[in-house]
């Protein structure tokens, strides 16, 4: 289905009604005087959303040198 045309004024105006539409799949072009400047769908479902606390994300890394001391470190103390 080809997205729907929706311009600039409009979509500042009823940015809720088209985020919950989006959501339910339906895709959007939003125009500025006629000319398509962007286009508003779903993200992408295979993100999992972010658990608090950043270590407990299953996609968390750290660098395996994280806890050790800058060779220059002693610069500053």
């Amino acid at each position: 289905m080809e997205p729907e045309e929706i311009g600039v004024f409009d979509t500042k105006t009823h940015l809720s009604e088209i985020i919950e539409k989006v959501e339910r799949g339906q895709r959007f072009y939003i125009t500025k005087r006629g000319r398509r400047v962007a286009e508003l769908r779903p993200a992408p479902a295979d993100r999992q959303r972010m658990v608090r606390g950043c270590a407990k994300n299953p996609n968390y890394k750290m660098a395996s040198d994280f806890d050790d001391t800058p060779d220059d470190f002693s610069e500053y103390t």
